[in-house]
């Protein structure tokens, strides 16, 4: 059952000095806005400040705070770089919270090394690696993704409904790749399938020949590439058609968006994949909602709503500090409370200043569980017409 502040408490503490001063909050935006996966983050980014702005100009935060939005570079795949990224966002930007990071190796590292010894709040919308469901987190780390032992699942289920036997595996060479590539195998296996071989590559090289060679000599009915799609998965692809060694590919999430058939062309039609995503009411108006940004594209919903459970649960704490709106969080994304959908901000932020309970629905159908993750919706796509099409949803 959710703990409620009282109407009269809460208005108290809305009218402390400490809360009614006018004093803005920042909120850091923190993905790879370079990188292998900077087509996605190109809306993830604005996604997530669409929230931030929506609260913001409704006035309705702590008595009346404006937010701000303060971007920082993950860059996805450099832990050094990003970690130096997130220092600054805390202690030079004065971020209360962050929405990120992305990848989940640079988000673990984040996470160890600065978020915690800081105290900082950390929602990511997009990080799915395993291993984040148990990691260390004293209570700060969310995350509006679904974990990839859920991913793994989803995919072997879809191959199996193809009628695919066997599989060769790659995926890119870090925490979130090879998580991801343990739960197909794992998942795969367990109904019956054959994986040829599961092999890393390595992001940023000019020419993956060698290892297109090892998975083509380990043969497979479809080649799954748990890589990115802007860096080392579409040299897989690439290398793969060249060769002849594939044509048909599985996608997963880091591998689906526009910017993936748009370099391929027309030889990845009828390839096919999956990323999370809903065909809930929330996602259908966030994307009528986007402007200037792709609604639809992975992991744009999950920003906007990884944004909006921060500023959501420090209505509810009465505070912007970490340490109370730590608290909150579980407290906002689910049920009992009154359901609350992308474009609603103001008013769950009212109903929480009265002493209300709302159950934030979101863009992503929010269901935060044990770990503090998204239970898991995903959509799943083909390629047709050098374009993704959404197929279904599970």
């Amino acid at each position: 059952m959710k703990k409620l502040l009282g109407a009269a408490a809460m208005a108290a503490t809305l009218a402390s000095p400490a809360l009614a001063d006018g004093h803005g909050v920042k909120i850091g935006v923190f993905l790879g806005f370079t990188g292998p996966i900077e087509s996605i983050v190109a809306n993830m980014g604005p996604a997530a400040e669409m929230a931030i702005n929506e609260v913001s100009e409704s006035g309705a935060l702590l008595g009346g705070k404006k937010v701000t939005a303060v971007r920082g570079d993950t860059t996805c795949v450099d832990a050094a770089a990003a970690t130096a990224t997130a220092e600054r966002l805390i202690t030079t930007d004065g971020v209360a919270a962050m929405v990120g990071g992305d990848c989940s190796g640079v988000t673990g590292a984040t996470l160890q090394n600065v978020a915690r010894p800081n105290g900082i709040v950390m929602i990511s919308p997009s990080a799915t690696s395993p291993a984040l469901s148990t990691a260390e987190d004293d209570g700060l780390f969310f995350r509006t993704a679904p974990s990839d032992a859920r991913q793994g699942q989803i995919v072997a289920q879809i191959l199996q409904e193809k009628g695919v036997g066997s599989i060769a595996l790659t995926y890119t060479n870090n925490d979130y790749g090879k998580g991801l590539a343990d739960s197909i195998q794992m998942n795969f296996e367990k109904q019956g399938g054959t994986v040829t071989i599961s092999a890393a590559h390595e992001d940023g090289k000019g020419d993956y020949s060698a290892e297109v060679g090892a998975l083509a000599q380990a043969g497979g009915e479809v080649l799954v590439v748990a890589g990115y799609l802007d860096q080392g998965g579409k040299g897989i692809i690439q290398g793969a058609l060249d060769t002849g060694a594939f044509d048909t590919f599985y996608l997963p999430d880091g591998m689906v968006g526009d910017s993936l058939p748009a370099a391929i062309g027309s030889a990845l039609n009828g390839s096919y994949g999956a990323n999370p995503g809903t065909d809930s009411p929330g996602a259908a108006k966030f994307a009528s909602m986007a402007d200037g940004f792709d609604g639809t594209s992975a992991f744009a919903a999950e920003s906007y709503d990884a944004a909006a459970l921060i500023l959501l649960a420090m209505q509810a704490a009465g505070s912007t500090d970490s340490a109370a709106l730590k608290e909150k969080v579980f407290d906002v994304a689910n049920a009992p409370g009154e359901k609350i959908y992308p474009g609603e901000l103001a008013k769950a932020l009212k109903i929480i200043a009265n002493g209300g309970d709302v159950d934030y629905v979101g863009a992503s159908a929010v269901e935060l569980i044990g770990p503090g993750e998204s239970a898991g919706n995903y959509r799943q796509i083909e390629i047709k017409d050098q374009a993704i099409s959404v197929v279904g949803y599970r």
